[in-house]
């Protein structure tokens, strides 16, 4: 009963071990994907900010400083982000996503002069939030997951080297007390042979005697298994 429930055991370890290792492994592919995705996307980052920077500071040259008016005038965000939710491996990756709310409160802006600039500006700085919100969504998900494959490797660590080895030198000792049991039996089943067949050779050598000493021992033995006459009473 307790070498069958170990082995029970033991198959549900070595398959959590395996289902665990599967997810580690689809875990590690996630992660190795979103860090090329963030190297790439911190390497076009800088380019755009370079080129956003170059474009404000070319507005401000053909328009003059126009920052206070549009702190003066700003009411709401027209860019804003969404949360959604991704399942890896019964993981929950938060992944960001940018949405322009309304229409552009400055869309005539720079008909005077300086139009060509502003607009490109417009646009360097709309591309920039586009990529910090990418770049967000994919730095948390790396943080989520690095946090998750480190637990799930020790975990995976901890059924491969010390759950599933204890569960097997349990198997063992079990099965070592077994075959102890077993070789024990088979020794006092040896020595109660081996008992009888004395006390056989002892009853056979007593029979001898009798027989050679003159004793008759013809007396029926109720035990044997000869077939006895019926006997009829006579009334």
């Amino acid at each position: 009963m307790a070498l069958t429930i170990m082995k029970a055991r033991l198959k549900g370890a070595q398959k959590g071990h395996s289902l665990l290792k599967k997810k580690a492994d689809a875990l590690t592919l996630r992660f190795r994907l979103i860090l090329g995705k963030i190297i790439e996307t911190k390497t076009l980052m800088g380019e755009v900010m370079k080129q956003a920077s170059l474009s404000l500071a070319e507005a401000k040259f053909a328009t003059g400083d126009f920052n206070h008016i549009v702190l003066q005038n700003v009411t709401k965000a027209q860019t804003k982000v969404r949360n959604k939710r991704d399942n890896v491996a019964g993981v929950i990756l938060p992944i960001f996503e940018h949405y322009t709310d309304g229409t552009d409160t400055y869309e005539l802006t720079g008909l005077s002069k300086g139009g060509q600039q502003i607009n490109r500006l417009k646009k360097n700085y709309a591309k920039a939030v586009e990529l910090l919100v990418e770049l967000a969504s994919l730095q948390t998900s790396f943080i989520t997951l690095d946090e998750v494959i480190k637990i799930t490797n020790r975990r995976v660590n901890a059924i491969e080297h010390v759950i599933i080895p204890r569960i097997e030198n349990t198997i063992s000792h079990i099965i070592t007390e077994l075959d102890e049991q077993e070789r024990e039996e088979f020794y006092r089943l040896k020595k109660i042979q081996g008992k009888k067949k004395i006390m056989r050779a002892k009853a056979e050598a007593e029979k001898q005697k009798r027989a050679l000493e003159g004793q008759d021992d013809d007396v029926p033995n109720l035990i044997d298994d000869d077939v006895d006459e019926d006997l009829l009473f006579e009334s």
